[in-house]
């Protein structure tokens, strides 16, 4: 199989030939047609975020394709059908060795690409916004960087569950987009601070709910905004990890603070999760009424192309790599 390989220097991904994969028990091997670019991906090839122990050393967390070979003990899938499948690391190849319960069906009629911006992007906001955030009907909530792929995933996410969505992005066109989705305030963040337009639009009360994939720079504008008893999911630190912390304010309100990850949980975990995503989406998915948001999509030999994307900030909605020679721009829902 040909995978993407970081060169010796750690900095270049180039396609290389590697042996074929075998499937074990529980496991299908899949042909890989997609393959999602997440932030994460940036981090692995910079050498600031390796894969779990035991995993694949190549990059890529979402793929979509054809299961080829099902292992021993699968019952679930059959040789042939088209899945999208969460993984470790190890999407960045023509092959993929998934667990049994890391994969969901792609519905009919959707592309390959896009079905590879399901599994890592859709996961990540359902984890964090129905999992932990806990997020319920009526509630308000804030996601940050709305129009990243997890951005525009959790904004449909928090519109199907009945949630008001607050966003800030990094443009007019890009709030435009999260508006589209759902969201009913968008704010673009180089406008100016966010606090006082989120308290303003929500009377003065604060959020239940917010989605912080931003961290440092956005703490105290953060602290500003929360309702009482809001729950705050952090899950990058785009904005910086180190915080001027204070916290006697997030104590009188009862603030629930969660720092999260979704790679680090075990395959059991991930396939409970996604079982739960299936059920709240599925059908949406399969009707169109949700659906992953595609910025653009490169070959695999443009992987370079497609990191510098993602690191510019310059997409809006998910990066995608697919085996075709294609570049695809504005698939936007």
């Amino acid at each position: 199989m040909r995978a993407l390989v970081q060169a010796d220097d750690g900095t270049v991904l180039h396609l290389t030939e590697l042996e074929d994969l075998t499937a074990g028990p529980g496991e299908m091997l899949v042909d890989v047609r997609a393959a999602g670019v997440n932030r994460a991906d940036l981090l692995q090839v910079a050498g600031n975020y390796p894969p779990p122990r035991g995993a694949s050393p190549l990059v890529g967390l979402e793929i979509a394709g054809v299961v080829r070979v099902t292992g021993p003990g699968v019952t679930r899938w059959h040789e042939g059908d088209r899945v999208c499948a969460l993984l470790p690391s190890g999407g960045y190849a023509e092959q993929a060795v998934v667990p049994e319960g890391l994969a969901m069906a792609i519905p009919d009629g959707m592309s390959f690409h896009d079905a590879a911006g399901i599994p890592e992007t859709f996961a990540t906001a359902y984890l964090n916004l129905v999992v932990i955030g806990r997020l319920q009907p009526a509630e308000t909530v804030l996601i940050h960087a709305g129009a990243s792929g997890v951005g525009t995933a959790a904004v449909q996410i928090a519109r199907e569950l009945g949630a008001r969505v607050i966003t800030t992005s990094g443009s007019a066109g890009k709030a435009a987009l999260c508006r589209r989705l759902g969201a009913a305030t968008s704010l673009d963040h180089h406008s100016g601070p966010f606090a006082d337009a989120v308290l303003d639009a929500t009377n003065g009360r604060g959020v239940d709910v917010v989605l912080d994939p931003i961290g440092a720079s956005y703490w105290e504008q953060n602290a500003a905004c929360l309702a009482p008893d809001a729950r705050w999911v952090v899950i990058g630190g785009l904005g910086g990890y180190e915080l001027p912390l204070s916290f006697r304010h997030l104590m009188a309100k009862r603030i629930q603070i969660t720092f999260s990850t979704l790679r680090s949980r075990s395959d059991e975990d991930k396939a409970s999760l996604l079982r739960g995503l299936d059920d709240l989406i599925g059908a949406s998915l399969a009707a169109g009424r949700i659906a992953p948001v595609i910025d653009r999509v490169y070959d695999w030999s443009e992987v370079a192309l497609a990191h510098q994307r993602l690191q510019s900030n310059q997409n809006a909605g998910k990066v995608v790599l697919t085996l075709r020679p294609a570049v695809t721009e504005g698939s936007h829902r």
